[in-house]
C-alpha cells in the first residue's frame, strides 16, 4: 500500500494543484488512472478554480470518499445520511487539525498573487504556502478513516 500522505505532498510539489495531488494519490485504491483522476480533480484547485472556497484537498477527499464509500441509490435516505456523515467527519477532522476547510481562511496571512490566474510555481511559491502540508494532512486523515494506515 502506498503512503498516500507523502505521495499527495510530492504530487503537489511536482506541480499538480492541491485537489489533484490528493485525488491522484489514491489512484491505487480508486482504480482510476492518473490522467483521468487529474482531469476529474482539476477544477477544485485553489478552493474551486482559485476562488478560495472549500479547500481543494477537502474536495478531493470527498471525491475519494464518494468513489470508495458513496451511494448510488438516489432514494435511499439511510445510505445518503451515512455518506454525508462520513464526509462531515472528514471535514471535522481536517478543520480540527488545520483550523478551517476554507481555502481563503487557510491562506490567511500568506502573500498570494491577486487575480484569477494560477500562480507560477517557484521555490518561493512553495516556501510560503501551507498547501503541501494540507495535501499531506487530507490524505493522512483519509488513510485513517479508510483504515489504510
Amino acid at each position: 500500500m502506498y503512503d498516500h500522505a507523502e505521495l499527495a505532498r510530492q504530487l503537489f510539489l511536482s506541480g499538480y494543484n492541491c485537489s489533484q495531488a490528493v485525488f491522484c494519490a489514491f489512484c491505487d485504491v480508486t482504480g482510476l488512472d492518473i490522467d483521468t483522476a487529474a482531469r476529474m480533480a482539476s477544477s477544485f484547485g485553489g478552493g474551486l478554480a482559485r476562488m478560495r472556497q472549500v479547500c481543494g484537498t477537502v474536495s478531493a477527499a470527498a471525491l475519494v470518499l464518494g468513489i470508495l464509500r458513496g451511494y448510488s441509490e438516489p432514494n435511499n435516505a439511510r445510505l445518503k445520511r451515512e455518506h454525508y456523515h462520513l464526509v462531515q467527519d472528514f471535514a471535522r477532522r481536517f478543520r480540527e487539525e488545520n483550523g478551517s476547510i476554507v481555502c481563503g481562511e487557510l491562506l490567511r496571512g500568506v502573500d498570494v498573487v491577486p487575480g484569477n490566474d494560477p500562480e507560477e510555481r517557484t521555490d518561493e511559491y512553495y516556501r510560503r504556502r501551507p498547501c503541501p502540508r494540507l495535501a499531506w494532512s487530507a490524505a493522512r486523515i483519509l488513510d485513517e478513516m479508510l483504515e489504510f494506515t
